[in-house]
């Protein structure tokens, strides 16, 4: 393609709304344009990049089995209601476009298509002679993000690689699972990516069993957790570990202590002179289910250990069906208005025991009239521990469970594992910290979805059975600009060879110059027909200009016919080191087809 005639702008300074590097270079180097709040467009460039991701992905996914095809981005809301996740999408998260169309019937707009694709097995699969079966798509997505930014990373509209596998047991679930795994870890190696498998939590997909595959790039969203012996690695909100272990406490005898002007952990350990770990607070979290019941938490965790709310929010879902509900709308911490709904008075704030009464909680029949109680295993072995006195300004020291207060029968782990803790399968590590980005998730869904839907099959028995379930995505768009996260400098994007829109550009320097025309031409046709993609900048430009621009767009390799074109040369530059040297023009297509090469087998 000559840049001549290619609609190509760029811009010289970062645009205003762009806050990450990727997010900028892409704009920059007109990639990408801006068309709404979330919405961009894919431009020329962009979408050669978005083309090679998605052979990648259709090599790597045809080459397990899988089977192409492409579902209707348009869902009935029936759908989602028989698997229970209306309400989560449209209400909870809030994710999900849902509109009336002109027959009064719910659609919505899919953010992913489990529904879907399980009412299609349910009329379509009835023999395990069928099973298993895999099915993918590449795919528009469409999710309403209540703050999207950072351009591709988290916008409403994005591609995605989605695919589904049906099962007659778990046993075959888990070799697709491990198909999957290693599908995605070639996908993201061969794309020239650097990477981490993470244990993950598997959110309002559900199941049991998930992976996600983070990029590895300081403007990642997700922290990773790991080991150095390469044993342990997880989304902080999945992580476990082990904390520190709690200092003996000093307190000896139980007795109520005076402390005004403690709410806070470090006030209250400055006070009495205690660590931390020595203190057990207590922290009030309100979650309204899907049936308009209000529950309020209350939880118990040792001072120096943070609530990790989305082991928080799993907990309280498993409980939902005590309730009469299916699923959470809303879990936080509940502020002074919204305790107004349902406080009968006024709570001791920053001074709360385990054991503060229930006639707190005024009676309301959207109201459960009871604190449910939680306590973190961390707290469990606390022995004399300093804790809420039930009373603003006082604190209790040295009291202990089963004496001075009853231990709660939901025992749970929904700490924060944090940088430093020691892992639990080898004690001698010690967790560190990585920023990732989240480019695939896989998931095993088990036979929540088949048994929600009726989606069965018929065993060698005769009988009918629920069809287990995978699910597996890989952001496209995502992983797109997640690659120029990884990989830039301050001139611009250095893009893999895998995934380059193009391999050369080649740079006339002088376009005056009939000799650089001649030599450029014959090259950029030589290149072209022997397989390497190879752009042609013949604007009218500077060569100052040019140089720039090949810089920021990050093409493998510059070709500049200049000077040495009198001793029938050429300089060829490579984006990634800079490293520069002058190649007879005759050599150019040999010697850039052996680096192309060597640089994709090298992921491979």
């Amino acid at each position: 393609m000559r840049l001549s005639q290619m609609l190509f702008v760029t811009l010289r300074d970062d645009p205003a709304d762009a806050e990450i590097p990727s997010h900028k270079l892409l704009l920059r180097a007109g990639y990408i344009r801006r068309i709404g709040s979330g919405l961009y467009a894919y431009l020329p460039l962009m979408w050669r990049v978005l083309q090679k991701v998605s052979q990648i992905v259709r090599e790597e996914m045809n080459a397990t089995g899988a089977q192409e095809c492409l579902l209707p981005q348009l869902q009935p809301a029936d759908l989602w209601k028989e698997s229970g996740r209306w309400d989560t999408y449209t209400k909870a998260e809030g994710i999900m476009f849902s509109l009336i169309d002109r027959r009064e019937q719910q659609l919505g707009l899919g953010p992913t298509h489990e529904e879907v694709i399980t009412a299609i097995a349910r009329d379509m699969i009835r023999s395990y002679r069928q099973l298993p079966l895999h099915l993918y798509q590449i795919q528009t997505k469409f999710r309403d993000e209540i703050r999207p930014r950072f351009g591709l990373m988290r916008g409403r509209e994005f591609i995605m690689k989605d695919g589904y596998s049906f099962h007659t047991d778990e046993a075959s679930l888990k070799e697709t699972y491990q198909d999957m795994y290693k599908a995605y870890s070639n996908i993201l190696r061969r794309s020239g990516l650097a990477f981490r498998a993470v244990e993950a939590d598997s959110g309002a997909i559900g199941g049991s069993g998930s992976t996600e595959f983070m990029i590895l790039a300081e403007a990642g969203e997700d922290e990773v957790l790991y080991t150095e012996d390469g044993k342990y690695a997880a989304n902080v909100e999945k992580a476990v570990s082990l904390p520190i272990d709690a200092e003996t406490s000093r307190f000896t005898t139980y007795e109520k202590r005076d402390t005004p002007g403690t709410e806070t952990i470090e006030k209250v350990c400055q006070l009495l002179n205690c660590s931390p770990t020595q203190l057990l607070k207590n922290v009030l979290y309100q979650t309204v289910y899907d049936n308009g019941i209000t529950v309020l938490v209350l939880v118990s965790i040792r001072g120096d250990q943070e609530v990790n709310e989305v082991k928080l929010q799993n907990e309280l879902t498993k409980l939902a069906s005590e309730y009469g509900a299916k699923t959470i709308i809303s879990l936080n911490v509940p502020n002074v208005e919204a305790q107004q709904a349902w406080t009968a008075k006024s709570l001791p704030l920053g001074y709360i025991a385990p054991d503060i009464a229930d006639e707190y909680i005024a009676a309301n029949k959207q109201i459960h009239p009871k604190f449910l109680r939680l306590v973190d295993q961390t707290a469990v072995d606390l022995k004399n521990f300093v804790t809420g006195a039930n009373e603003a300004g006082y604190h209790v020291v040295g009291a202990n469970w089963g004496e001075q207060f009853p231990l709660p029968n939901g025992i749970v782990d929904i700490r924060k594992a944090r940088p430093g803790d020691r892992a639990i399968h080898n004690p001698e590590q010690t967790l560190q910290s990585a920023r990732g980005i989240e480019a695939g998730h896989i998931f095993q869904l088990g036979t929540e979805y088949s048994q929600a839907m009726g989606a069965t099959y018929t065993n060698e028995q005769g009988e009918e059975k629920p069809l287990f379930m995978g699910c597996f995505g890989v952001g496209v768009s995502r992983l797109a600009q997640a690659a120029v996260e990884q990989s830039y400098d301050k001139d611009g994007i250095i893009w893999p060879v895998a995934i380059a829109p193009y391999h050369a550009i080649i740079t006339i320097p002088n376009i005056k110059d009939a000799q650089q025309i001649e030599s450029a031409q014959k090259l950029y046709t030589e290149l072209n027909q022997a397989g390497i993609e190879t752009l042609l900048d013949d604007r009218d430009e500077r060569a100052g200009v040019k140089f720039k621009d090949a810089d920021l767009i990050g093409i493998p390799y510059r070709i500049v016919t200049g000077r040495a074109i009198a001793n029938g040369k050429v300089e060829v530059v490579e984006r990634a080191t800079r490293k520069s040297q002058e190649i007879v023009i005759e050599e150019v297509t040999t010697t850039l087809k052996q680096w192309i090469t060597a640089a994709i087998q090298v992921k491979n």
